[in-house]
């Protein structure tokens, strides 16, 4: 097969990280601690991806401007205050590096703030593996398709040769509005289903597996 792309880009949470529970359970203790409506997983997964304060807004819709302040405020700390056992998921390190000897562009779009990627980029040492990156507070929130156009023309790689990875409909949503592939990895936030309704080029169910069907398309 002869090479399909030039710019990988990966979204982070839930798809290089495993922090999806992390992040649910920041959102539901979060409330909680307010004494506010507590969402369910699934609401609260759902949003994981967006900006932060259009994940709230819909993880925990009708609060006023102080509520939306505090919840914000304390998810923050929450999240904070307890993910350092949040990790890479399996395969992760290394596969990245096995992708980037193709001589491939990789880059990462991501509903992370540029302070907590900076800080996941340094703590992780994969920063240096990394062309480009954009986060939610450089670009509009995802599924808008600002991330990939910046990137793609930052690299100046085609967005037809460009494929985004990510577990959320709003990565691969995004990659639809930016006439990019997208790929689903169906063990972060979202479910097959929703992950199929986006028209991706694949859905893996493990790093491994998007390592080999991505290097098969490097050749």
């Amino acid at each position: 097969m002869a090479r399909v792309y030039d710019l990988l880009v990966f979204d982070w949470d839930g798809t290089l990280m495993d922090s999806t529970a992390h992040i649910t359970h920041s959102i539901q203790n979060a409330c909680r601690e307010l004494g506010l409506p507590v969402p369910d997983r699934q609401a609260a997964s759902h949003v994981i991806g967006l900006r932060l304060d259009q994940a709230l807004h819909m993880a925990c819709p009708g609060l006023d401007d102080t509520q939306h302040k505090a919840l914000t405020e304390s998810f923050i700390r929450l999240y904070r205050s307890s993910d350092d056992g949040v990790t890479l998921f399996d395969g992760v390190r290394e596969g990245l590096h096995t992708l980037r000897e193709r001589g491939v562009f990789m880059a990462v779009a991501t509903g992370n703030s540029r302070i907590g990627l900076n800080r996941l980029l340094a703590e992780t040492g994969l920063g240096p593996l990394f062309d480009a990156t954009r986060t939610v507070d450089e670009c509009h929130s995802k599924p808008h398709p600002a991330m990939l156009q910046e990137i793609s023309d930052e690299l100046g790689v085609e967005l037809a040769r460009t494929v985004m990875i990510g577990d959320t409909s709003h990565d691969l949503n995004m990659a639809l509005n930016a006439r990019a592939h997208g790929v689903g990895v169906s063990y972060g936030a979202h479910d097959v289903g929703l992950l199929q309704d986006c028209q991706p080029q694949t859905i893996v169910h493990s790093f491994a597996e998007l390592q080999q069907w991505l290097l098969a398309r490097l050749d």
